[in-house]
């Protein structure tokens, strides 16, 4: 499969990104991963050893395309839950304002 990462074309195939990430060793995920074969890999890892570039040089968005366009599970950072909002009484309002320490 043809695919462009980094603005580089590459000629991608699962058995071939199976056989160069044989032997490699997973570096510890943080957010987004590749499982390929049975291990994870972190998708900026997957990105520098198939193109042979640097890091900063592609997004991880452009990796985890290409990786479930081959079929591989790709794993995203799941979305942050908001923040619970916070009720503020009149008098706390008011007492916040004034600099006035209020007992809850």
């Amino acid at each position: 499969m043809r695919c462009v990462i980094a603005r580089f074309p590459f000629d991608l195939t699962k058995s071939g990104v199976l056989e160069t990430m044989k032997g490699v060793k997973p570096e510890p995920v943080t957010g987004e991963s590749v499982i390929i074969g049975r291990r994870h890999y972190p998708v900026k890892q997957v990105g520098q050893v198939i193109t042979r570039q640097d890091r900063r040089d592609f997004s991880a968005g452009e990796v985890l395309r290409a990786m479930a366009q081959l079929g591989f599970t790709c794993r995203t950072l799941p979305a942050a839950a908001p923040a619970p909002a916070v009720r503020v009484s009149p008098l706390q309002r008011a007492s916040a304002m004034l600099g006035m320490p209020v007992a809850v």
